[in-house]
């Protein structure tokens, strides 16, 4: 990764983690992606943007491999998704030969152009939902 990219992905994260993912969390509608934390076993949350099609929710994640709920996700596949303000059970599936920025457009739009604008290595995700 250039030093630009790394930078970037240092300054956004931080922005998430600190700021943006504790006030998203607590809106009722938002919807939220639940993790085991692969070190601490504790349940993380992380808001997401994506959307339901039948019995799977897809999203993009905008740093890939580098961030740290798809990381969570690898290790232990088992998530909840909260798709307005109901939770779902699935089974998450990284997919590395998915187009992403194709699949952004299937996505809800504002949320799709903050991933393009902020990401640069981006990671289609599926999450079957077992509910």
């Amino acid at each position: 990764m250039s030093r630009h990219h790394e930078l970037k992905h240092r300054v956004v994260t931080t922005f998430q983690r600190r700021v943006a993912n504790p006030l998203a969390s607590r809106l009722p509608f938002q919807t939220l992606l639940e993790t085991t934390g692969r070190t601490s076993g504790l349940p993380r949350r992380t808001p997401v943007g994506g959307r339901r099609v039948g019995d799977a929710f897809w999203f993009v994640s905008e740093f890939g491999d580098k961030s740290q709920y798809v990381r969570n996700l690898r290790a232990d596949p088992r998530v909840r998704v909260r798709i307005k303000g109901t939770w779902h059970p699935g089974t998450a599936h990284p997919l590395p030969e998915d187009d992403p920025r194709a699949r952004l457009k299937t996505l809800p739009r504002y949320n799709s152009a903050a991933v393009r604008a902020l990401g640069n290595d981006l990671l289609t995700v599926r999450v079957d939902l077992s509910d």
